[in-house]
């Protein structure tokens, strides 16, 4: 068997092969799918214990040919499966087989499982531990509220892999989090002063109750102040009746541009600082959150003192640098070269810089802000520029590339940096048989 069949193809080879019957098969099948045993059973006109028996007998069957094929594939499994969860394709990818459905038997049999959620088993992943990513979903919830495009940065934080259905499983009725009408995801209980703290925060200044209403989702103004007043996170400015946030402890206008200005003028003149009292009165200065102040002390113009105070470079401080962030899936390094995947979306086809993350310009010795790594490329093109900024990194446009490679909105743009020379090459990263610019042609010709 192992002579006629590609290691890579013997799980699919063996289901097409008649090496399990169709009973066999529609079990599988549909356990796959999340069904009961008893439903399983009901449409095959069998009882459910004989269902269970069908595939205990199937998946025996399976394990044995996966022992005689592929050693060490149940170490294999459950290493790719250490995470709170992965899907089938990163199990097929692993083992080096072909996806399959039968492949969720090897998976149960080497002890991995659906991932438990508040909306139930997720059907087409996996983990050794089903209960992390529920854990990992609440460490989410316990971040909220969150502005709706900080939900990729938390729920990294939170330790949930990149491309699982987020937004779906936050959407669910089962979830604690809720889309609230500006788009922010707030905890469901408390959806309205969620809402509102987000608004707040977001305007920088106290507010009207009136000006609450539609984030609130509230009918009266009456219903506005009940429930800030029942909220520790607000307080009432009198005689004005506007309400603010409490860790708003000075409210005149401030005359700064941006939360770094802010912060190295506060540090010009009151000399060297502690975090926490130099946040408190940026804050007084400029509202906002403890995760911009912190990004905020990658300035250039900002370091720590032998003391662990933060005081001006200028003054003789030593930079802070930031600590070496998680690598994401899409980004890679081997030996000189950097590799990132980037997906095609309007604004790249639109010129716009690329936001990536910071892990490539940690990398690229970024470590402090604003700095730049400068790569040549081919041809006529302008050089690609990676920028760090202390509240993201950016990639320069790749838009001429994108129209060279003909890619579309869904595409995938690969970028290679190398190290040794600083120049960069960009390619066209789509597989052949998931490539939407290769669905879209047929369909330009017949125009």
């Amino acid at each position: 068997m192992g002579d006629k069949w590609s290691m890579g193809e013997w799980l699919v080879r063996a289901w097409e092969a008649g090496v399990f019957d169709e009973r066999e098969q529609a079990v599988i099948a549909g356990r796959s799918e999340g069904r009961t045993l008893g439903e399983v059973g009901a449409a095959l006109g069998l009882s459910r214990e004989r269902v269970r028996q069908i595939q205990n007998r199937a998946r025996k069957r399976l394990t044995e040919m996966a022992d005689t094929i592929q050693g060490g594939w149940r170490e294999t499994a459950r290493a790719a499966g250490a995470g709170p969860a992965a899907p089938r394709e990163t199990f097929a990818a692993a083992l080096g087989v072909v996806d399959h459905v039968a492949l969720e038997e090897l998976l149960a049999a080497a002890g991995l499982d659906a991932p438990r959620t508040w909306a139930g088993p997720l059907r087409g992943w996996w983990s050794a531990d089903p209960a992390a990513l529920g854990n990992a979903l609440r460490r989410l919830v316990d971040a909220a509220p969150f502005l709706g495009d900080d939900l990729g940065r938390a729920a990294s934080q939170a330790g949930l892999p990149a491309d699982l259905p987020l937004v779906w499983l936050l959407s669910h009725s089962g979830s604690r989090l809720a889309l609230s009408p500006d788009g922010h995801w707030v905890r469901r209980k408390a959806r309205g002063r969620d809402a509102a703290y987000l608004w707040l925060l977001e305007a920088g200044r106290p507010c009207r109750p009136d000006e609450l209403l539609a984030p609130m989702a509230a009918t009266t103004i009456a219903a506005v102040r009940e429930a800030l007043r029942r909220d520790d996170r607000f307080r009432q400015i009198r005689p004005e009746g506007t309400w603010a946030l409490t860790e708003w402890t000075h409210l005149r206008a401030s005359t700064y541009t941006t939360a770094v200005e802010a912060m190295v003028a506060v540090v010009t003149d009151s000399g060297p600082l502690s975090q926490a009292r130099l946040f408190a009165k940026v804050t007084e200065l400029y509202p906002v959150t403890p995760w911009r102040l912190k990004q905020c002390l990658l300035s250039d113009q900002l370091g720590e003192t032998p003391d662990g105070l933060v005081d001006l470079v200028s003054r003789g401080a030593r930079p802070f640098e930031e600590e070496e962030p998680a690598q994401p899936d899409t980004m890679a390094i081997e030996g000189e070269v950097l590799g990132v995947r980037i997906s095609v979306n309007r604004d790249i086809l639109r010129g716009s810089g690329v936001n990536v993350h910071t892990w490539l310009t940690w990398q690229l010795g970024l470590r402090r802000a604003p700095m730049s790594y400068t790569f040549t490329t081919p041809g006529d093109h302008s050089p690609l520029v990676v920028r760090r900024g202390t509240s993201s990194a950016q990639l320069s446009s790749l838009r001429r590339h994108a129209l060279e490679l003909e890619v579309v909105d869904g595409c995938v743009l690969a970028v290679l940096l190398r190290l040794d020379d600083n120049t960069a090459r960009v390619g066209h990263g789509c597989a052949p048989d998931t490539c939407p610019a290769r669905r879209e042609r047929p369909q330009r010709r017949l125009r």
